[in-house]
């Protein structure tokens, strides 16, 4: 099997203070021309919560916790951090490792799905770093998808379980979530084209077996920032809450699958405004848990290094099995790129 000597956590990345969210938000979108009135407005969202995204000590957490169990489970490599758009940036974490004498890495994304975004830009992200770095930049491979391994599902369907128990008496509907993607990233070019809605359809199914549930359940979306113009997944959730209450629903778990910790839109998006949603529809309302660092989650990361390692056969729930360990050429590229 590879050696590899090191571990590279990567994630979205997101500003620790009200100075840097304009600047977050213009990294973020950079180059497709957005409106600065738009950029504002979602700025208000930071600023409700002091301009402060839970993104990057949700990070620091979870380094904490795969430090310990890397130490427990005898998996010695040293563990690095860098994001997309905001400090630690990608680049200067790569240079460090470089610095450091790192020669091959295995790196873990915190999307756990097959869409544009959530896989082939973090492998462009990677790239680019490298290429920043030069010719001593490490290796990196990127770690499979893990939308159905048992560590990603427990945590949710343990979750919804508790989140249902806080409505007593109340027949709630069952509703899942996930970051909704423009239509035309969704039917990407290649081997992944639909993959996005199929396996948070998979990843739903699983949690709501492990559940028991015997009733339809409901996969929603948020978080849609593109212009009116342009096809993006749907239902919106306010939208879906508000169908299921005119069918007579009198209350809704949001089961947040497209997201492994308590980022903006899971803070904004669903405690905010689907909360007000379901309170002026009258619906009794509670959220699930992300799995964060729950210790099924980061044992399962572990399991994805030990896989790499020494062969270990791949742990996944369900027909769709476990995910290539290198994504097929043209994966996950949106039609018309």
């Amino acid at each position: 099997m590879a050696d590899y000597d090191a571990f590279l956590l990567v994630s979205f990345g997101g500003p620790e203070g009200a100075a840097d969210v304009l600047p977050f938000l213009q990294n973020v979108t950079a180059g497709r021309g957005v409106p600065a009135d738009r950029l504002e407005r979602v700025a208000q969202h930071y600023y409700r919560f002091g301009g402060v995204s839970p993104i990057n000590q949700q990070c620091r957490d979870l380094i904490t916790a795969i430090e310990k169990d890397f130490a427990t489970r005898g998996v010695s490599m040293p563990v690095y951090w860098g994001n997309r758009n905001w400090h630690p940036y990608l680049r200067d974490t790569m240079a460090a490792m470089a610095a450091d004498g790192v020669r091959r890495a295995l790196a873990f994304v915190t999307s756990g799905y097959s869409s544009f975004s959530g896989c082939r830009q973090y492998l462009g992200d990677i790239d680019a770093a490298r290429r920043a770095v030069g010719s001593t930049a490490p290796q990196v491979d990127k770690l499979r998808q893990y939308f159905n391994h048992p560590g990603y599902v427990g945590p949710f369907a343990a979750a919804a379980a508790a989140a249902i128990a806080s409505l007593p008496g109340e027949d709630a509907d069952l509703i899942f979530t996930a970051h909704s993607i423009p239509a035309s990233m969704a039917a990407a070019a290649g081997p992944a084209g639909g993959a996005y809605q199929a396996q948070l359809a998979e990843t739903a199914r699983l949690v709501a077996a492990q559940l028991g549930w015997q009733r339809p359940w409901h996969l929603a979306y948020s978080s849609r920032s593109g212009p009116p113009s342009q096809p993006w997944l749907g239902p919106d959730v306010n939208d879906l809450l508000a169908e299921r209450a005119a069918a007579g629903s009198r209350a809704a778990v949001i089961v947040p699958i497209g997201f492994v910790s308590d980022h903006m839109e899971v803070k904004f998006d669903l405690d905010i405004e689907a909360a007000a949603t379901a309170d002026r529809l009258g619906l009794a309302y509670a959220r699930a848990a992300t799995p964060g660092t729950d210790p099924r989650f980061v044992s399962m990361i572990t399991d994805l290094v030990v896989e790499r390692l020494d062969g270990t056969a791949p742990l996944a729930l369900g027909p769709l099995g476990a995910g290539p360990d290198a994504c097929p050429a043209g994966c996950c590229v949106p039609v018309g790129r």
